[in-house]
């Protein structure tokens, strides 16, 4: 269901999803969306939490003006590490916490521009982050004192700062004994866990060797729910 999420400063909207076959309460998740906001992709992966068990948001960092100028606000914003983006996960997050049906503890999973986000939100009180194919911070040293992290990326990825990504995050992680689960998909590229809906921008992904890789997206979920289901249960 639609909701509003309460921050400081105003409300953004989100999409909230509660599991219907499992008595709470429940641990939650928050789910960052990538580039394209939150579509229907984004809402199945929230709704899929919910089936196994999680209290699942999925807040809709582009809700404060038209989508060409949230996009560069939001992206400035993942580049420097702060700003109004960072607190609107931070209020997803303590909008779950803030429930009776939540045991309090949070994860926080992303894909691509989300993937950036619940990387740096590892930082930020969450209990275990999950980013997919999600750019690295600079510099790589806040990761120290990190949540519990699972990362997946894939090996054909050719966007900039994903070349060599698995192997930096994972050795960052273990020099700071953050528990971490890092893979790297062979023959899986960028938004190999997005089914990205028919249309120009679907066609233009696919040139550009993006695109939904069965195989490496299962895997993955399989692994990220192991991992949450050992840090948040």
């Amino acid at each position: 269901m639609d909701v509003a999420i309460p921050t400081a400063d105003g409300t953004i909207g989100g999409y909230l999803t509660e599991p219907e076959h499992v008595t709470g309460p429940w641990p939650g998740v928050v789910v960052l969306h990538d580039v394209m906001g939150v579509h229907a992709d984004v809402k199945r992966i929230t709704d899929r939490f919910a089936a196994e068990g999680y209290l699942a948001i999925a807040p809709n960092l582009y809700s404060r003006g038209g989508f060409v100028r949230c996009i560069r606000t939001v992206f400035r914003q993942l580049l420097a590490g702060s700003g109004q983006a960072h607190d609107d996960v931070d209020a997803a997050r303590a909008l779950l916490t803030g429930r009776a049906d939540c045991t309090g503890k949070v994860g926080v999973v992303g894909f691509c521009m989300g993937g950036g986000f619940a990387l740096l939100a590892a930082t930020r009180e969450f209990d275990a982050s999950a980013p997919y194919y999600g750019q690295l911070p600079d510099p790589l040293s806040i990761l120290d004192g990190a949540c519990p992290v699972v990362a997946s990326f894939g090996a054909t990825d050719r966007l900039p700062g994903m070349r060599g990504a698995t192997a930096k995050l994972a050795s960052t992680l273990a020099g700071y004994d953050v528990p971490h689960d890092v893979k790297e998909y062979p023959g899986a590229g960028h938004s190999f866990a997005n089914r990205i809906a028919p249309g120009p921008l679907n066609t233009l992904a696919k040139v550009a060797r993006f695109g939904y890789h069965h195989e490496a997206s299962e895997d993955a979920w399989r692994r990220v729910l192991a991992f949450f289901a050992t840090h948040l249960r």
